[in-house]
């Protein structure tokens, strides 16, 4: 600003700078900033780099040192930091007797740090950093008075705001919604809309204690730009139902994908926008109809399956929405089986997930559709992958491990395949990518290997057996495969191939078994357990021998 100011103008020459110019009508208003965004750090050339001290000092009735040492105490508390009351006694001290010897008239954030960090933070930098970041620049949001010009839009958002008691922050904090609540649901959708249009105030987080749809965890964090992205919005509206809802057909209709439509359907229902669903179906199932992409379809099918949850906690008519689904899992059922022959590793690897999601869409479809008819096509789609040798071996191990876990393909059947994927007429790449999805990424993944020994013994045999010229080539895929397993599971997998095969133990005797499993009951060690499990049961204090058979 000191350029702008030392440069003498007078009125007149302002005025002819100006003449000729168009004159626009434009109204102005103010946005509260933030502490953050005042210091000199974050960019801006004319802050000042202790916002936070300088508040509080303002904000002080008295004794700004002694207020200031106990909010230090506070924030180091909180992170679990042992500051007593005498440190700080001992730190006020200190500070005062710092401005006595520089031979200034009180102290200032210079002594008042030097203290901190010498009685509080015993001298590191790392505990004074976090002291720096929270308070003295500190994430405070400011205010601006209710009769400041706004857009429409804005004016709707506070009033909403205040409704549902969810007032912006400068700092991040994390918000568990329960959506069987109204005042929740209402947060829920404010926010799907908002996120809509661009308005990122909140992020949808992973949810804890619960696996449930009517739960939902967000992130939150509001910035200054967001009023501005607001204003931007407005455009689209005078309320943010209307807005969203605008935005959202306008999107439907300009979607470059039938993904990125599927998607927008989805974002339609947890926004709660009704008006705008039909033409999103509309355009929907218009781009369905015309892509024969195999793979745009896959894609699409997850999001759809998704939004059919919804139906239920949300009470929103998802049933246009079903029939979308079901006739494309129809087609991808289809089209599927070809779309995954005569892949590369990256295009394999690409196939490997749409069939994944698939899968999981598939499950939801039944679940909610309330039909059998996809889940058994889907099936036989599985069984087809798996049978087929042009498939590429990471997506036909992928499709036999599905319907291993889906009680679809017995443990014979699965040593069967494995036996033809891993035999030595088969390329050692392509047996690891056989293993690498059939091992590996499921849910559960390796723990196959550790409860069934035909398999591990399948998997050991042709191991030890790749030549040692290839083995290099190899050796990436299984260290991807094996190294996503749980510590756990790799410790069981180690133990049992450590302790050497055992051909007199297993079902098979042409196969050779993992050791540590046997066919019969060990009744010496089952007699051992009765006893305990006697007295966690209540029944007494001993059993009978046999008991623990």
């Amino acid at each position: 600003h000191v350029p702008a100011l030392r440069t003498r103008a007078t009125a007149a020459a302002d005025r002819a700078l100006l003449k000729g110019m168009p004159k626009v009508r434009t109204e102005l208003t103010w946005v509260p900033w933030t502490h953050r965004r005042l210091a000199r750090r974050s960019g801006y050339g004319a802050g000042i780099e202790s916002p936070g001290w300088y508040g509080h000092l303002f904000g002080a009735p008295d004794r700004p040192v002694e207020r200031w040492m106990t909010k230090v105490a506070g924030l180091l508390r909180d992170t679990d930091r042992t500051v007593s009351s005498a440190d700080v006694i001992e730190a006020v001290g200190l500070a005062g007797t710092l401005a006595a010897l520089r031979g200034r008239p009180a102290v200032g954030l210079t002594e008042a740090t030097d203290a901190v960090r010498a009685v509080m933070c015993e001298g590191s930098d790392v505990p004074l950093a976090l002291v720096r970041d929270r308070l003295v620049v500190g994430e405070t949001l400011g205010e601006v008075p209710e009769t400041a010009p706004a857009v429409p839009l804005q004016r709707d958002l506070d009033r909403q705001q205040r409704t549902l008691r969810l007032r912006p922050e400068a700092g991040r904090r994390e918000l568990e919604l329960d959506l069987r609540k109204d005042t929740d649901a209402a947060r829920s959708r404010l926010l799907h809309r908002l996120r809509l249009l661009g308005v990122h105030w909140g992020e949808p987080a992973a949810g804890r204690g619960s696996t449930g749809t009517f739960r939902e965890s967000w992130r939150l964090h509001w910035e200054p730009e967001l009023f501005v992205r607001i204003a931007e919005a407005g455009v689209w509206g005078t309320t943010v139902l209307g807005a969203a809802t605008a935005r959202a057909e306008t999107d439907a209709v300009s979607a470059p994908s039938l993904a990125g439509v599927t998607a927008l359907a989805e974002q339609c229902l947890l926004a709660g926008l009704s008006e705008a669903l039909p033409v999103v179906m509309r355009a929907l199932a218009d781009r369905a109809a015309l892509d024969a992409d195999v793979g745009h379809l896959a894609d699409a099918l997850p999001a759809l399956a998704r939004s059919l949850r919804y139906g239920d906690v949300r009470s929103t008519d998802t049933a246009a929405l079903g029939e979308v689904a079901v006739g494309l899992a129809e087609r991808v059922c289809v089209g599927l089986p070809s779309a995954c022959t005569g892949l590369d590793a990256d295009a394999a690897a690409e196939a490997q997930r749409r069939v994944d999601g698939v899968h999981t869409a598939v499950g939801l479809l039944a679940d909610t559709v309330g039909t059998d008819g996809p889940a058994e096509r889907w099936a036989g789609v599985l069984r087809e992958l798996a049978d087929r040798d042009a498939v590429a071996g990471l997506v036909r191990g992928r499709a036999a491990r599905l319907l291993l876990d889906g009680g679809r393909l017995g443990e014979s059947d699965a040593a069967r395949l494995m036996g033809l994927a891993l035999s030595p007429g088969s390329a050692p790449a392509d047996a690891a990518a056989w293993i690498e999805g059939f091992v590996g990424g499921a849910a559960g993944g390796g723990l196959v290997l550790v409860h069934d020994e035909r398999l591990l013994a399948l998997v050991d045999a042709w191991l030890t057996g790749i030549p040692a010229d290839t083995f290099p080539g190899v050796l990436p895929l299984l260290r991807r495969t094996f190294s996503a397993y749980e510590p756990g599971v790799r410790r069981a997998l180690g133990e049992l191939v450590g302790r050497g095969p055992d051909p007199g133990r297993g079902h098979d005797a042409n196969v050779p078994a993992a050791p540590g499993f046997g066919e019969g009951r060990d009744e010496e060690r089952a007699d051992a357990m009765a006893p305990v499990l006697a007295l966690l049961l209540g029944t007494g204090s001993a059993a009978e021998p046999g008991a623990g058979r």
